[in-house]
């Protein structure tokens, strides 16, 4: 057989052997499950949820909220609320595989198309904002949300104010590329030319969410990313009382890299380079496991000495959806999650 078509057969086996890894054994008993904690935002997030509810039931997303656009941007500018959107799409993840779980996702995920005031907003968002408004708790109505699509977890914002992301770009103006520009909010920050060095949030010492900085001081894993870099995985680490429960939790922590650079926040980043970018913004912060995809890590022991100022070693395993999509397949991603789980300490038997 050819070389390449061996390779091919080599990673397809593996791919399968992951993708049967994952399923508990029939007639198991139920035992402990590791209490996981998963941060981050957007659609990152919700690959990371979708992979871990299969593998415990004891599940917290501590979310980001300094999202400006689309929807939730409205939202925020016309009546002052946390902008749900990212809150939404970490529900939708959680919800179950079963006729019930599916059809509540797809209801939340669900977008008005009009030519009026309600086209694009997701019904979701709507549902949020109405139980904010009716409650006048966040959490409670976060939690109430979940109860009522069945979601398998829980899911907190970071902070219980709207946050503005301000980002320090090099290059921002073509007609001075050496120059450092501000640019502010998370959408503009997203798209934004040139190469972003350093972002901060406004205001900048925003109080945390006491309810997700105890389940971090409470679990048994912290898993951050993967997901937009600057917008949604960094500013956790910007919120002064989650940044010193992510330092002091006895839990241990993974970080989870993204498949490919975003473009614009992160384009031509290697993944030596994400890494390199969340110790800048947070040098006392250590992990156990950088978790990435073996065939986007073009030089492996670059990445290595990236993650050893992390304190970490180096997970590389298949977790890319075989349709070279840049999303994470959740049945590998599970798989990568449970076998970091059993290596490095596991709690007792899962479901």
């Amino acid at each position: 057989m050819p070389r390449k078509g061996l390779r091919q057969r080599r990673t397809a086996e593996s791919e399968s052997r992951a993708r049967r890894a994952v399923r508990p054994p029939r007639g198991g008993r139920r035992g402990a499950q590791p209490k996981v904690v998963a941060l981050g935002g957007g659609m990152g997030l919700s690959a990371s949820l979708t992979a871990l509810r299969r593998i415990t039931g004891d599940l917290t997303a501590v979310v980001t909220v300094a999202d400006d656009g689309g929807s939730s941007g409205r939202l925020r500018s016309e009546l002052g609320v946390l902008p749900p959107g990212d809150l939404r799409k970490a529900l939708a993840a959680l919800c179950g595989d079963d006729e019930w779980g599916r059809t509540w996702s797809e209801v939340v995920q669900h977008r008005f198309k009009s030519g009026g005031a309600l086209h694009d907003h997701a019904v979701g968002n709507l549902l949020l904002v109405a139980l904010w408004e009716q409650l006048g708790d966040h959490v409670r109505a976060l939690d109430l949300m979940g109860k009522l699509l069945g979601a398998h977890g829980r899911v907190l914002p970071m902070s219980a104010v709207p946050l503005e992301l301000e980002a320090l770009v090099h290059g921002h103006d073509p007609a001075r590329p050496e120059e450092l520009s501000r640019v502010r909010g998370q959408a503009a920050v997203a798209l934004t030319p040139g190469e972003v060095r350093r972002v901060v949030l406004v205001p900048h010492d925003p109080p945390a969410v006491p309810e997700a900085v105890q389940a971090v001081l409470d679990a048994d894993w912290v898993i951050l990313g993967p997901g937009s870099w600057f917008s949604s995985v960094i500013p956790h680490l910007l919120v002064p009382d989650l940044l010193q429960a992510l330092t002091d939790t006895k839990a241990r922590r993974v970080l989870a890299l993204n498949l490919a650079p975003q473009p614009g926040e992160t384009d031509g980043f290697s993944p030596q380079r994400h890494v390199e970018v969340l110790v800048q913004h947070a040098p006392k912060l250590a992990f156990d496991v950088v978790l990435a995809d073996r065939a986007a890590v073009p030089d492996e022991e670059s990445l290595r000495r990236a993650a050893q100022r992390l304190g970490a070693g180096v997970e590389l395993a298949p977790v890319a959806a075989p349709d070279r999509s840049a999303r994470h397949d959740p049945e590998l991603l599970a798989a990568a999650y449970d076998r970091i789980f059993r290596m490095h300490g596991r709690i007792g038997p899962w479901r």
